[in-house]
């Protein structure tokens, strides 16, 4: 049939009188949307724009990967593994559940996380894919577009990945490598306005493997409750610290603070792949009720709950896995970390801040003792190329002239590591004196032979284990003989016989050096 003057639309394209064959076909044109092209990953994006190529003589190995399970010396428990044999074989958790996740499964994990002053029930639960998915969930629940949350510096760039996309503005406060990187409070407390929609805490932390005391987090809260900002506290790592540490849930120190707890099965039980986090919701005054716990639901459905074969083994995961198992993997990290931060503390120009729990450590590099190497990026480039060592440059958390290493290697990997990175610092390494007298000093050879050191380079480090005090003793000396030095010429000066009035009548007096031995009082 034929149509008259009839205009349709198709692809943009006019279709007239009905006849498809006269359609002038455009080009394609199909563009990703803004959430999608706001969203993007700080590391991949540092990453991408590297040289990653090993040294073809040397195997490499890796230090920068948060997977616990890679070099396969850290393997689930056996409960957690015939938990999910049972849960598989029962056949009655192969369909979807509640988003929020089984009433069973919930209960589970609330019995699991409550403590004295952080009781919950099972509706304070909601299931969700892994504990990135929780975080995600919490963040976009809390926050709008053109609202802002603060988020530790350095700290997990997940943060802002999924806050980017959706427009949430990401403020970073800094924490303080000095103070077991505890949180600078005054520059936490600058950055909110009444745009701040959360303050993201997280301890025990990557990449810092902080364990926060119970009076720093009750500062924090002191911060939130002033200014009335709900907090998100990533605590994936719950529980994750040495001994000596106390993990404290922050959400146990306030009866007024809103809290949104986001952790998971994933670093503490060695599953990362299973994909089972949660968010719990602390809320005693319902500051919640009338949104946001809606709002978590709403989000929830996104994805039409978490895994319900993971969800059907929770409640013997959490309740059957034995003390034994998680002592075991804390010793194994924890003497991982006295390893790393022995052989590192060792090596000249790195810093090395030893964690107190999780499973990384913040190294410092003293790009000054590098002149050679622009940046951590660089650093981490040539530590590949010459040495098939792979850590993540600082960059990755916006913390430059560090380095983050996983401490969930296999022992002697991660001491040939160790002593790899030292064979690199050690042939990179130019040092040159602070001062004229330091440098009169390596010319006699009387410093630098202290600690196995030529001019300007290390070389065979007899006595590099207390390099960082040996230097500081040399720059202390000459800055002392510096000042003494000035002082003698003072004394030579006019200015100084015109002050002293027994030189001025006496011109032919000169005054008495001190003596480089102390008196004794008698």
């Amino acid at each position: 049939m034929k149509v008259e003057n009839n205009l349709n639309k198709v692809n943009g394209s006019s279709v007239k009188n009905g006849n498809l064959n006269a359609v002038h076909t455009k080009d394609w044109k199909v563009n990703a949307s803004v959430v999608a092209k706001n969203t993007f990953n700080p590391i991949r994006n540092i990453l991408e724009t590297m040289t990653i190529t090993p040294c073809p003589s040397k195997k490499m190995i890796s230090l920068s990967i948060g997977d616990p399970t890679v070099f396969k010396n850290l393997n689930p428990a056996v409960e957690v593994v015939e938990a999910m044999h049972k849960s598989l074989d029962s056949g009655i958790h192969n369909g979807y559940g509640p988003s929020t996740g089984f009433i069973e499964s919930r209960q589970a994990v609330a019995d699991h996380v409550s403590v004295p002053g952080g009781e919950v029930t099972a509706d304070d639960i909601i299931l969700c894919s892994g504990c990135s998915c929780a975080l995600d969930i919490a963040i976009s629940t809390l926050a709008d577009e053109g609202q802002n949350i603060l988020v530790p510096r350095p700290g997990f760039p997940l943060y802002t990945t999924l806050s980017a996309g959706l427009g949430i503005e990401t403020r970073e406060y800094n924490l303080l490598p000095n103070q077991d990187w505890e949180v600078d409070l005054d520059h936490m407390e600058s950055l909110i306005d009444e745009n701040t929609a959360a303050i993201i805490v997280n301890s025990p932390s990557n990449p810092c493997g902080s364990v926060f005391s119970i009076a720093h987090l009750k500062q924090i809260l002191a911060i939130a409750e002033a200014y009335k900002v709900p907090i998100i506290a990533d605590e994936i790592y719950d529980n994750f610290v040495f001994p000596g540490q106390t993990y404290v849930p922050i959400a146990s120190l306030t009866t007024t603070v809103p809290v949104l707890s986001c952790g998971g099965l994933t670093k503490r039980f060695l599953v990362p792949g299973w994909r089972m986090g949660w968010i719990v919701i602390y809320d005693r005054n319902h500051v919640f009720d009338n949104e946001v716990r809606k709002g978590l639901m709403c989000m929830s459905q996104r994805i039409i709950g978490s895994n319900t074969l993971v969800q059907g083994a929770l409640p013997t995961i959490l309740k059957s896995t034995p003390k034994s198992f998680f002592d075991n993997t804390i010793s194994v990290i924890k003497k991982n970390a006295e390893l790393a931060f022995r052989k590192l503390r060792n090596v000249p120009g790195l810093m090395p801040v030893m964690p107190q729990g999780a499973m990384y450590m913040m190294v410092r590099v003293d790009m000054t003792r590098f002149p050679g190497i622009t940046s951590d990026l660089q650093f981490v480039e040539r530590l590949v190329s010459e040495e098939s060592v792979f850590c993540l440059p600082g960059r990755c958390f916006n913390y430059p002239n560090y380095i983050r290493i996983v401490l969930t290697v296999p022992g002697p990997l991660l001491e040939e590591a160790c002593d790899r990175i030292l064979e690199f610092c050690s042939t990179h390494l130019v040092c040159p004196p602070p001062s004229r007298l330091v440098g009169l000093l390596v010319e006699n050879r009387s410093l630098y032979a202290t600690y196995g050191k030529r001019y300007g380079q290390f070389v065979d480090n007899p006595h590099v284990d207390n390099w960082h005090s040996t230097w500081q003793l040399a720059v202390t000396l000459a800055e002392a003989m510096n000042k003494q030095s000035s002082l003698n010429e003072d004394r030579e000066s006019p200015e100084f016989h015109r002050k002293t009035s027994m030189m001025a009548k006496f011109p032919g007096m000169q005054p008495r050096k001190p003596s480089l031995i102390a008196t004794r009082n008698t």
